[in-house]
């Protein structure tokens, strides 16, 4: 059994909020906030890098699309929305490339 109560989910944010803002002296460029604010969104925190690396190396309309195609998408029916990001990311680029 638990000893220690759950902490608030509004606690998690604010510490979460206070990273980020720790992390910002670190950042110099568009894409790197970019890319953390994706990863921040896509709830896939660990692969940060590659969210950064997408953002320098693909045009920012295409990772628009996809972000926004999983934002419209129902809150409760996702799981894995950084999966869902890249499904359509890769049929973004195929789009591009025909």
């Amino acid at each position: 059994m638990r000893k220690d109560r759950p902490t608030l989910l509004s606690d998690q944010f604010e510490k979460f909020k206070d990273t980020l803002k720790k992390r910002q002296k670190y950042i110099k460029n568009d894409f790197q906030a970019y890319g953390l604010e994706l990863a921040q969104e896509l709830d896939d925190w660990k692969n940060r890098s590659l969210y950064i690396r997408l953002a320098k190396t693909l045009d920012r309309q295409i990772l628009d699309k996809a972000r926004y195609f999983v934002k419209d998408q129902n809150p409760g029916s996702i799981k894995t929305p950084y999966k869902l990001f890249m499904w359509k990311l890769k049929q973004l680029k195929e789009e591009v490339k025909k």
